[in-house]
């Protein structure tokens, strides 16, 4: 059973009643466009309403006046048929209240930069019934607070300007922003007390999320059933300065795709995180992540936030990563990371996790001298054993002008890199690439004994900036190949190995423009 969301009744006297014979010539086209797209043979003519600034009104069924327009809005969703379209006009709607639309309703707008909806007063888009499309519009939301206390929000109670609570969802080319008072642009929530079965099968396309003072796109679960979403789809979305407007919390990023809740079965497709106050696409520690796969995402300018004075690899109080991935099924396609704070690729405790033809480049690009961050492009962290063999596979990746490590790897058993390229790295303290764990590295709560081990390292190394090119610390039968070409004075350095050591027969050291 679910609850519809609503904040206020419609007023029957104000909007004029739908007519089965007045002519619609608004947006016919698009919306017949819009039902053929989905497969759907239209039952009935559209519902239209006109915002009190649009020049449509002659058109419409409802004309909004620019005050509470979520009634009018909500008298349309009321009237219409299971599968039935609500249109909405160009201009901008003004809502104090929430919107709900029924079971297979569709509301479609003239498109983000020609129609706006405005939210006040607590007012939100819910997505509470099942088999809803929003297509089309802009939203913002402002000046959320705690009606009880008159206060901001409650920030155990998530919400967000757009909710989506139901399965079979589809929100395109929806454009979206918030200030500070709310937790998200773009929520994707599990709460038993709205709908208590498994949610899933929800689509974002041509999605963005701009210049919020909050998280962009957010998934998130109360209870304690049904708390994994699964099949969730993103394609072309985009989140944009999330944190910049003021910041509901320190840890706003771009995208997080599992809060409290698991995920399964996520596929994020030719995507963009750029600019946000902390990482671009991001996991939360606990959750379980099964079957998440990114292709072609691009995240840039992550981290905005000012490090921890006493900061530490892999630091809980600071993220800056380009991608966010501490554990879990995720493998990432032809995806890109560049100019983010503190890494490119954060790994940790990865299980079956795979990057493929991934690129970073200039990691740590804004760091100054003093500061006591240190740069990471590629960093694998292991603190537990894991039951996936490989643990982690890297095939074909790229390290560009890093301003710090071109890769860090510890603690790290059961390893498989691939055709590694590293491409002049500033280096941190000197050394270019860590492969180990060197003293005050290891993770507190390691129970890996081992810098690495079990592994084998495939790569091809060059540039000159840092004293030493590859650092090898406290390996355990782990096998190099590939070449390293430098000038450096210790182009690779090999300290307190293990059992079985590093086994460098296959792995070439030339200087840069010589032979060996």
């Amino acid at each position: 059973m679910t609850t519809r969301l609503l904040q206020k009744a419609p007023d029957s006297s104000r909007p004029r009643p739908p007519a089965a014979d007045l002519p619609v010539v608004l947006l016919v086209g698009v919306v017949a466009g819009l039902l053929l797209v989905q497969g759907a043979v239209a039952s009935a003519a559209p519902i239209v309403v006109a915002a009190s600034d649009s020049s449509a009104m002659a058109d419409a069924h409802y004309v909004c006046d620019g005050i509470d327009d979520q009634v009018e809005i909500q008298a349309a969703l009321a009237n219409l048929p299971d599968g039935g379209t609500v249109v909405l006009s160009d201009g901008t709607f003004n809502c104090s209240g929430s919107l709900a639309p029924a079971a297979g309703a569709t509301l479609l707008g003239q498109g983000p930069g020609e129609t706006s909806i405005e939210f006040s007063r607590n007012g939100m888009l819910n997505v509470s019934e099942e088999r809803v499309t929003l297509d089309g519009f802009h939203i913002r939301g402002s000046g959320y607070v705690n009606a009880s206390t008159d206060t901001t929000l409650d920030l155990d109670q998530w919400l967000g300007v757009l909710t989506v609570y139901a399965s079979h969802a589809r929100v395109c080319n929806v454009t979206g922003t918030a200030d500070a008072s709310i937790q998200a642009v773009f929520l994707l929530l599990h709460n038993p007390n709205i709908y208590g079965p498994v949610l899933e099968d929800v689509e974002f396309v041509d999605c963005r999320a701009v210049d919020t003072g909050t998280y962009g796109f957010l998934h998130n679960a109360w209870g304690s059933e049904n708390t994994t979403i699964k099949n969730i789809r993103y394609e072309n979305c985009t989140a944009v300065n999330c944190g910049s407007d003021g910041a509901f919390n320190q840890w706003v990023t771009g995208f997080n795709f599992a809060e409290l809740n698991d995920i399964e079965g996520l596929r994020v497709t030719n995507c963009l995180a750029e600019g946000n106050l902390e990482s671009g696409f991001h996991f939360e520690w606990d959750p379980t992540k099964r079957d998440c796969v990114f292709i072609d995402c691009v995240s840039r300018n992550n981290g905005r936030k000012p490090y921890p004075d006493d900061y530490l690899v892999g630091d809980p109080d600071f993220f800056g990563a380009g991608f966010y991935l501490p554990g879990g099924e995720v493998t990432l396609v032809n995806c890109r990371a560049e100019g983010n704070g503190a890494f490119g690729y954060f790994v940790i405790n990865p299980e079956g996790m795979l990057l493929y033809n991934c690129t970073e480049s200039e990691t740590g690009r804004d760091s100054t001298a003093g500061d006591p961050r240190k740069p990471i492009s590629y960093c694998i962290l292991q603190s537990l054993p894991v039951s996936q063999s490989p643990s982690v596979v890297m095939d074909h990746c790229r390290s560009l002008d890093s301003y710090g490590w071109g890769l860090f790897v510890c603690g790290t058993e059961n390893a498989l890199i691939r055709n590694f390229t590293m491409t002049d790295p500033a280096g941190i303290d000197g050394i270019g690439a860590m492969l180990g764990c060197p003293s005050g590295e290891l993770p507190v709560n390691s129970t890996i004994d081992a810098g690495i081990s079990d592994s084998v390292i495939d790569l091809a190394a060059s540039g000159d900036r840092p004293q030493t090119l590859v650092q090898i610390v406290n390996n355990r039968n782990v096998v190099y190949s590939g070449r390293i070409v430098s000038d450096a004075a210790r182009p690779v350095v090999v300290e307190w190995t293990l059992a079985g050591g590093a086994d460098l027969t296959d792995l070439e050291v030339l200087p840069a423009g010589g032979t060996a």
